[in-house]
């Protein structure tokens, strides 16, 4: 049923690889993270947006929802301001083509790092027809308590995460890049001053997985790497890191994970001489993706600011 009720991810996937706005005051410049949804809602499948955004001042969360034909959004809007205690907890409804659909949300214990995006302990539920459409956060039990409503009969489809960071060396993110595994951290790393050539570094979960040297002639490029035996295939751009004025252009890095063959195909594959897979490693790299790929894709915007 889901297969055949969602669009192909490869028109996300275009969609959110244009350019972005160029950033020209990078101090009032907003950490933003875009999460791209599609579940059924009042009897259609939709795309949901979902827009957490930071700045000096205030966080938000911004939930859009499209109309069936897409021609049309609707959207509810929930500002977190740091001082006001209250606005941690609250309930808002907004009409979707003349049917009711309510947000609850819970963020007074919630934990953030340096991303708008709270990490742990809190939920934002979004509820249609008695059915919790789409749930955020890990609060699960809490927010099915507070909103009476039953599970969602088809699970949503996370199409893409996208991240605005802004930083001078180390750019973080966070991604799952399967359901049944857990939340990894990602950092990119960069060296492109100084006397020694300029270098770049991808880890997860600590591990460094790429690492490119000589970066004035390697700016763009791609490689395959393990997370948890999860192929995973990572693509960069970082030209205007380079070559252009700080702050007026972003590094792009794109983490696609790819269907991970079958136990009995990886032990004839050729990797078992590298030396991180060799001693059981999680996390290795590797070439050559051979499978189909998943339709997750995480994309960071990386901007390099003085």
């Amino acid at each position: 049923m889901r297969a055949q009720s969602v669009r192909s991810s490869e028109y996300y996937a275009e969609r959110t690889t244009e350019e972005p706005q160029r950033h020209t005051n990078n101090k009032n410049s907003q950490t933003t993270v875009t999460l791209l949804y599609q579940t059924n809602i009042v009897g259609y499948w939709r795309t949901v947006t979902v827009l957490w955004c930071k700045n000096v001042a205030n966080y938000s969360l911004t939930i859009i929802v499209n109309s069936s034909e897409g021609e049309f959004q609707y959207s509810c809007k929930i500002d977190l301001k740091p001082w006001h205690f209250w606005t941690r907890k609250g309930y808002k409804s907004f009409d979707v083509e003349g049917s009711q659909v309510d947000v609850y949300w819970d963020f007074r214990s919630a934990k953030f790092t340096t991303g708008p995006e709270p990490i742990a302990d809190y939920y934002v539920a979004l509820v249609a027809d008695e059915e919790v459409v789409l749930l955020l956060g890990d609060y699960k039990k809490k927010a099915y308590k507070r909103t009476k409503s039953r599970p969602a009969m088809v699970e949503p489809i996370l199409f893409y995460k996208k991240e605005n960071v802004f930083a001078k060396k180390s750019f973080p993110t966070r991604a799952r890049f399967d359901d049944k595994r857990k939340v990894h951290d990602i950092v990119v790393e960069s060296s492109i001053t100084g006397l020694k050539d300029p270098e770049m570094r991808i880890s997860m979960d600590g591990v460094v997985l790429v690492h490119v040297r000589n970066l004035q002639w390697k700016f763009r490029g791609n490689q395959t790497v393990l997370v948890d035996r999860q192929p995973v295939h990572v693509m960069w751009d970082v030209h205007d890191w380079l070559f252009s004025s700080p702050g007026t252009g972003h590094g792009l890095f794109i983490f696609k994970p790819i269907a991970a063959e079958a136990d009995s195909d990886k032990e004839g594959s050729g990797h078992g001489g590298d030396s991180d897979t060799s001693t059981g490693s999680r996390y290795y790299s590797t070439r050559s993706p051979t499978a189909t790929t998943s339709e997750f894709s995480l994309f960071l915007y990386a901007w390099k600011i003085e």
